[in-house]
């Protein structure tokens, strides 16, 4: 036997106490495929997860009058079943908007673990347009809502000296000639008389004169109102000049130089 023969054992006996001083051990090389193939089952368990436990269960509505809950719904396009996670909230406020023109705005949230909560905020018939035999509704922004129902028109206010143009539903109206400015005008005279508490004694808006409308009011005052500009401000010396004002008095409040407030009895 040959002095070779004994080195094996020696050297192994070495390199087994270098490892035991040192600590160290070379570590085994991992699969290159085991972190991506990890990372693809963890979604897919999450994915498998989601659609069988998230499933909407529970769908309320609030906050609507005009519609029902069903109708609504049915807007949406949501139904039980559908899986919580994949549905499509900025779809369904779409599909509501170009379904239901009342619909001022609506919010779809979801709520965990199965829940769906709809709200709502519903447009208010405030005026109509008279075109023929028919009635047709407008809110405070002159969106059509549709024609009026028999007896809706009774606490509206009529609206007269605008031709209209095609009149779609869910839409703002549009003049005959294209004009924005006289629509943009009755927004905002519609728009202050919402907003200081006028609409059950304005009897009338008359649009003849593009640029200086008047309103009936209370049956005693024909107001005028002259251009466009600072319309806020007409409101506002109407309103004042309305409570220096006897209990008798009628005739015509005119506010159009926008600068001084002038009552004419008749």
């Amino acid at each position: 036997m040959s002095f070779e023969d004994f080195d094996m054992p020696e050297n192994l006996h070495s390199r087994e106490s270098e490892t035991k001083r040192t600590g160290y051990m070379k570590p085994r090389r991992r699969s290159s495929f085991s972190g991506p193939l990890m990372f693809v089952i963890v979604v897919v368990a999450v994915i498998f997860v989601m659609s069988v436990f998230f499933r909407v269960s529970d769908i309320r509505v609030e906050g609507n009058t005009h519609y029902t809950d069903e109708e609504i719904i049915r807007a949406v396009d949501i139904e039980e079943g559908d899986n919580l996670f994949f549905f499509d909230r900025f779809a369904a406020i779409g599909r509501a908007f170009s379904k239901l023109p009342y619909i001022e705005q609506v919010s779809v949230e979801r709520s965990l673990p199965n829940r769906v909560v709809i709200t709502v905020e519903e447009s208010t018939a405030m005026a109509y347009l008279e075109l023929g035999d028919e009635q047709w509704t407008l809110d405070h922004t002159c969106k059509v809502l549709g024609k009026a129902a028999e007896g809706e028109t009774e606490f509206l206010i009529p609206v007269v000296g605008i031709r209209p143009g095609t009149l779609l539903i869910g839409e703002q109206m549009h003049t005959e000639g294209e004009e924005q400015e006289p629509v943009d005008y009755l927004a905002e005279m519609l728009y202050q008389i919402q907003e200081r508490g006028l609409a059950s004694l304005v009897t009338r808006i008359d649009f003849s004169n593009y640029n200086s409308p008047e309103f009936s009011y209370g049956g005693k005052y024909t107001v005028v109102l002259g251009n466009n500009r600072n319309v806020e401000h007409k409101f506002g010396m109407f309103v004042t000049v309305l409570d220096m004002l006897k209990e008798g008095d009628v005739g015509i409040i005119d506010v159009s130089d926008g600068r001084t407030a002038r009552f004419s009895p008749n």
